[in-house]
């Protein structure tokens, strides 16, 4: 069972990917994949609507646009320098505790929408993570019970704006906010159907070539240390999305840097969860889109 959302940008209705790889359209569960529906057992229940129901369900075109896996949720929470190669590249120090800061959550957008490059932008750049995404209220977590309270897991793609992030107050969360710079998806995969979200290959390309690729078991800080880490200064709520830091091949690490101009396409994935694509387009083409799509 693999969780998606399809439709218009703001629109968007659950889906799930059935059997023999069709895309159901499951709006009669009535439901959205957000707080509420992790919040109540959604999942469990989810599960016994489809063995009665799926096959019953609309079948969606493979060309219908989708739209983030997950409803917007009440933060986006991001660990940078995760990967040892990344903290290489960049020429930091290895972290003794991780490194949190948010994303806005008004830059989600689908997994194959264009990444738009903000005005005056020169240095827009890449970074293909595991995202987690929460299943139980958590509050002061300890690491052994983190897992319980993990729903599932996603590809999300951290887009960076490096001058923002780095060169104008050192606010990582003005480089990281932009409107797309969050695609996730294709799909949400339920954790029960992952056996290991520390042995997953993921991947990155820009234009056909491969620049990222590694595997999850070279997080430096694991997934039930960082639920649990988090939960001890903040509440995680269902449906929040902890991004659990990059591997080394950011265009930032690159020598000469490279960053992302219109027309660049990036590709990413990761094993079991699914790929997306992006395009980069310049804001100034987009801007009467934007308006009135409901993405900004």
């Amino acid at each position: 069972m693999k969780l998606f959302r399809f439709g218009e940008p703001g629109q968007e209705k659950p889906g799930v990917l059935g059997s023999e790889g069709l895309r159901w359209d499951v709006s009669a569960f009535g439901e959205d994949w957000n707080e509420e529906f992790f919040a109540s057992d959604g999942l469990a229940r989810l599960e016994t609507w489809l063995a009665e129901h799926g096959p019953r369900c609309p079948v969606l075109p493979e060309d219908v646009r989708l739209g983030p896996c997950v409803a917007r949720p009440s933060k986006i929470i991001c660990i940078g320098l995760n990967f040892a190669g990344h903290v290489k590249e960049t020429g930091a120090e290895m972290p003794g505790e991780p490194v949190v800061f948010f994303k806005a959550t008004t830059a989600l957008c689908g997994p194959y929408d264009d990444i738009v490059i903000p005005p005056g932008s020169e240095k827009t750049d890449w970074e293909v993570e595991l995202a987690v995404v929460m299943e139980k209220r958590a509050t002061y977590v300890s690491e052994d019970e983190a897992m319980d309270y993990v729903a599932g897991y996603a590809v999300h793609n951290d887009y960076s704006e490096r001058a923002w992030q780095l060169e104008r107050g050192g606010q990582w969360v003005k480089g990281k906010s932009f409107d797309t710079y969050a695609p996730i998806g294709p799909f949400l995969v339920p954790a029960g159907a992952v056996p290991d979200p520390h042995d997953l290959g993921l991947w990155l390309e820009v234009n056909g070539e491969r620049l990222q690729e590694s595997n999850t078991s070279d997080l430096i800080f694991r997934v039930p240390a960082l639920v649990s880490y988090l939960s001890r200064f903040m509440t995680l709520l269902p449906g929040d999305i902890i991004s659990t830091g990059t591997p080394s091949g950011v265009g930032l690490g690159l020598d000469p840097p490279r960053y992302l101009k219109p027309g660049d396409v990036v590709e990413l994935g990761i094993d079991g969860l699914g790929s997306s694509r992006q395009e980069a387009v310049a804001f100034e083409d987009l801007e009467e889109t934007l308006s009135g799509s409901g993405i900004r």
